[in-house]
């Protein structure tokens, strides 16, 4: 009975001491005994003599009890501590994000909220999945704020643009790639100057989570919309535009996402994800990106399942357009002579808005492989539904449909440290709106048909990434395949590819080299950049202009650009 005595009152006595300390001297509950300091080792023995020589079984039991005592007030006073830890972590005035959405490869981690890849982008998800709760000792979002149970994350960079052309184009900061200058003009004999900040960013992440699933809202805005006729004289008004506004709901192995939002086409990084910084767009300074590059900010309905860990299959329904060229300085097609009234009607010409009556939205379809980080393939094909309808004879009242079809494939590897190799290749049969609408979808024969054009893209090239630099070559090509067909009369060429139109493209070409250097950094105070560009861009046309006219056109460009970037990132979110 001696030892158990002992214990328990060398329990009681250490379990009083350690309350002392934490209470910095306070009552210790109901025992009567106001702890002050922890007791000495002699102490403690004499008590334990006390005890041996007059101890009793009441005393024994007020003994128990008082331990007990000591430990629900120690279990209550950390259930307290830990409440009081988890509500400083969820609404202080410093929430706690995730380290970075983007890292780069070698370099210290920049913390964008999923803008632009300003490096060569380590992405910490290859989709938007739920991520695991907070951890200790994280970098903090300085621009994070929270409503409810939602994340509202600023996102955006101030960018200052200055692009010099050998050759007068008139397009801003954006190419034009198939609508070259050439011939002995004006445009040919001058070159171009021009110093925007058009290509500024400005939007905002939301993240929630809602019954187990992981909500996403993302908009996304810039400030190349349609300009005012005295945009560069005076005031300089240039005009907000929306880039991306699409909201994704993902739960599981499931996902859904609706809105405008790079279309599911357009090339990815790693996974199958909307989020810009999962998605390959090159890194290039021009707004138009590169000629050859497969892409649209569309409308779409997109379903994503992720059967099993680093594998990603999608289908997407896309607002579609049945196209003949003349957006973004693309040649169009050749009309029979009955039939021209189609053109901006029935058929978009560049200059239509909504009018056109399309038959049935674009379906896309896309696998992605990640069978490790520094690598990803995809595979993916597009089918589209054309539609006319014409009231004049022959044959009058009549609809005269058409399908076309294509297909992609994309390699992304990291073939050693800091070191990508890019390739992405698409070919279709009236996919060219997909290319920039640098190629028409298809043309128009006399007897109403419709005939899809063939054009085949790619734009491969290398990145490589050392510290805070990132060096990058591309080179984007297109062919568009001649398309002919006679007029009416039996006599005259009409199509695509005609010898009577210098205007139709063989091939558009564009090698590019270019360095992304990052002057500082910082997660809390967001990066500053500096980036440059240089790139040959060479036109040929199916049919040339007379001597002494050269047979294509051509343009040299460099690009300069200070960009600086907000701190920012995605939100870490608890199941």
């Amino acid at each position: 009975m001696r030892g158990v005595w002992a214990v328990l009152l060398t329990v009681a006595l250490g379990v009083s001491a350690f309350t002392a300390e934490a209470g910095d001297g306070t009552s210790a509950g109901d025992s009567g005994v106001t702890v002050g300091s922890a007791p000495t080792a002699a102490e403690n023995a004499k008590e334990v003599v006390k005890l041996e020589s007059s101890a009793s079984e009441s005393e024994v039991q007020d003994l128990r009890s008082l331990v007990e005592e000591q430990r629900a007030e120690l279990k209550a006073q950390q259930l307290r501590i830990e409440a009081l830890e988890e509500k400083l972590g969820a609404t202080g005035s410093e929430p706690a994000p995730t380290t970075a959405a983007i890292s780069s490869a070698s370099g210290p981690a920049t913390l964008i909220a999923s803008i632009t890849p300003i490096s060569s982008a380590t992405v910490t998800s290859a989709s938007p999945a739920v991520r695991p709760a907070q951890e200790e000792n994280q970098e903090v979002s300085p621009l994070q704020m929270r409503i409810g149970s939602a994340y509202i994350t600023p996102v955006g960079f101030m960018d200052f643009t200055g692009v010099y052309r050998s050759r007068n184009q008139g397009t801003g900061i954006g190419t034009n790639f198939a609508g070259l200058q050439y011939g002995d003009t004006f445009n040919t004999h001058l070159s171009e100057l021009r110093e925007s900040m058009q290509n500024s960013r400005i939007g905002f992440r939301v993240d929630a989570v809602v019954k187990g699933a992981h909500v996403i809202g993302y908009m996304e805005s810039d400030f190349l919309g349609n300009n005012p006729g005295n945009v560069a004289v005076s005031s300089n008004s240039n005009t907000l535009r929306s880039r991306l506004y699409w909201v994704d709901v993902e739960k599981a192995k499931w996902e859904v996402l609706g809105g405008q939002t790079w279309s599911l086409i357009t090339p990815g990084r790693t996974g199958i994800s909307p989020l810009p910084a999962n998605v390959f767009f090159t890194q290039d300074m021009d707004v138009n990106y590169q000629a050859g590059l497969v892409w649209g900010r569309i409308p779409e309905l997109r379903f994503v399942v992720r059967p099993i860990n680093k594998v990603a299959f999608a289908v997407a329904l896309d607002s579609p357009e049945q196209y003949i060229g003349g957006s973004a300085g693309g040649p169009t097609i050749t009309f029979p002579t009955a039939l021209t009234g189609l053109s901006g009607t029935q058929l978009n010409n560049g200059n239509t808005t909504l009018s056109t009556p399309n038959a049935a939205p674009d379906f896309i379809a896309k696998l992605a492989l990640d069978p490790v980080s520094r690598f990803h393939f995809e595979i993916g094909g597009l089918v589209r539904d054309f539609k006319v309808w014409n009231s004049l004879p022959p044959p009058s009242g009549t609809t005269f449909p058409k399908v076309g079809a294509g297909g992609f494939v994309n390699v992304n590897a990291e073939l050693f440290r800091g070191f990508r190799l890019l390739t992405n290749n698409f070919w279709a049969d009236g996919g060219g709106r997909y290319i920039f609408g640098q190629v028409p979808d298809l043309i128009l024969r006399a007897d109403d048909t419709l005939s899809p054009i063939k054009a085949a893209s790619t734009v491969s090239g290398i990145e490589f990434s050392h510290r805070s630099s990132l060096l990058f070559a591309y080179y984007g090509g297109i062919y568009a395949y001649r398309n002919l067909a006679l007029d009416a009369n039996g006599l005259t060429v009409i199509g695509y590819g005609v010898p009577t139109s210098s205007s139709q493209n063989r091939t558009v070409q564009e090698e590019t080299l270019g360095i992304n250097q990052t002057i500082w950094g910082n997660p809390r105070y967001g990066a500053l950049n500096f980036i440059g560009q240089y790139s040959h861009v060479t036109r040929n046309p199916w049919a040339t202009l007379p001597s002494p006219n050269p047979p294509n056109a051509h343009v040299d460009m460099l690009f300069l650009d200070l960009r600086y970037t907000l701190p920012g990132s995605a939100p870490t979110l608890g199941n």
